[in-house]
């Protein structure tokens, strides 16, 4: 229905990868190695998937992850996600790059809403954003350090996409083929706060425009290091997590420097193409620092029977955002209610399926991995 609903401009942005897609399809992949071990005469008639994190309990083991440029799927569509995931009794996290200030969404939506930071080694412009986050009442900075550089996504530069937007002949004639987007989504950003563009970046608390283009939130990130993650446990009050780890040894160094919890990510295939998926990563980050840091994951989940597969795995709570988008185009709110329903219902059919009553109960008995790199050795 989103594919429907959307010019080419938009839909390729959302469902592309990096350059080849390598990573983006191995993010699928792995999951087909992984097989489900179900237990068989259990009483799973008390199922629960609540779960708990950073001491609060949610409804559902997933959360609607950071996406940047929502507002392309939908109107306002980052206040609809958090409306959304409040409805259903999830966290939501806003990114830097939305089109509707961090302010609004906070005060549209009530629920657990946490702030992605896409941070620049300037850190007046940086300490900008986290005050405004901590002003606005956002319970959690997730920040994200695997965009040191832009990722190569040749689709983006086929399609002339740019954001502040830019409008050229073919963009013009494919809205025009797709009328509701284009009366819908982008006449109403158009008369309501102009030109589609990150207003976290360019605009203040006021909605002063401080900056006329986005060097500010683009500068120096590949000058970041592990300094600058311990400079913002100084001046952040709530629980800190990082996101864009692939490593055990970078979950280490996170818990060393002050993080709360971490996101095991590699960008939903949008970045370094070729890079490892979170699901093969995931077992030796959780022996690392299971007992130290709170384990979200991302990139990849499109069914109930991933969410449980990664739960399994030792993630404490699992992260779905091309899913949420897919609802936001093909319904607004209503669209992502729908789409987070149906992971909902998958998830807990998958529970029964498999024997299980609770989400603490899973673990790696329930699952047969040893084939979990077969793809990688054989491509060797």
């Amino acid at each position: 229905m989103a594919r429907k609903c959307l010019p080419r401009v938009a839909y390729d942005y959302l469902e592309g990868g990096a350059e080849d897609d390598v990573t983006l399809r191995e993010n699928r992949a792995v999951f087909e190695r992984i097989r489900l071990r179900p237990r068989t005469l259990v009483d799973v008639s008390g199922r629960s998937q609540q779960v708990e994190v950073f001491g609060k309990t949610f409804k559902m083991p997933f959360g609607v992850a950071p996406t940047g440029a929502a507002g392309l799927y939908s109107f306002e569509a980052d206040i609809a996600l958090a409306r959304a995931a409040e409805a259903a009794g999830v966290p939501f996290v806003l990114s830097t790059a939305s089109f509707t200030a961090l302010e609004r969404v906070a005060q549209a939506a009530g629920g657990t809403q946490w702030f992605q930071l896409y941070m620049s080694k300037e850190r007046e412009s940086a300490q900008r954003l986290v005050t405004r986050a901590r002003d606005a009442g956002y319970e959690a900075l997730v920040v994200t350090t695997d965009v040191p550089v832009g990722a190569n996504r040749e689709y983006n530069r086929r399609n002339g996409f740019e954001i502040p937007f830019r409008l050229n002949l073919a963009n013009m004639i494919d809205g025009a083929l797709h009328p509701r987007w284009l009366l819908d989504v982008f006449l109403r950003t158009l008369l309501d706060s102009g030109m589609p563009r990150f207003q976290n970046v360019d605009h203040d608390v006021g909605g002063r425009i401080v900056s006329k283009n986005l060097s500010e939130f683009r500068a120096r990130r590949d000058a970041l290091d592990w300094s600058d993650l311990r400079w913002l446990r100084e001046i952040w009050p709530g629980k800190l997590m990082v996101k864009g780890i692939l490593t055990a040894e970078d979950a280490l160094l996170a818990a060393e420097n002050g993080a709360d919890g971490i996101f095991v990510s590699n960008h939903g295939g949008r970045q370094l193409d070729g890079a490892v998926s979170p699901i093969e990563v995931l077992p030796e980050i959780v022996a690392a620092v299971g007992d130290r840091l709170a384990i979200m994951v991302d990139s990849g989940f499109r069914r109930g029977t991933d969410i449980v597969k990664a739960l399994a795995l030792g993630a404490d709570m699992v992260f779905v955002g091309r899913a949420p988008l897919y609802g936001a185009a093909a319904g607004g709110q209503a669209g992502v209610e729908h789409a987070l329903g149906l992971l909902k219902s998958e998830v807990d059919r998958v529970m029964a399926l498999t024997g299980c009553r609770r989400i603490e109960d899973l673990g790696l008995a329930y699952l047969q991995i040893e084939n979990l790199f077969m793809g990688v050795m054989e491509a060797i």
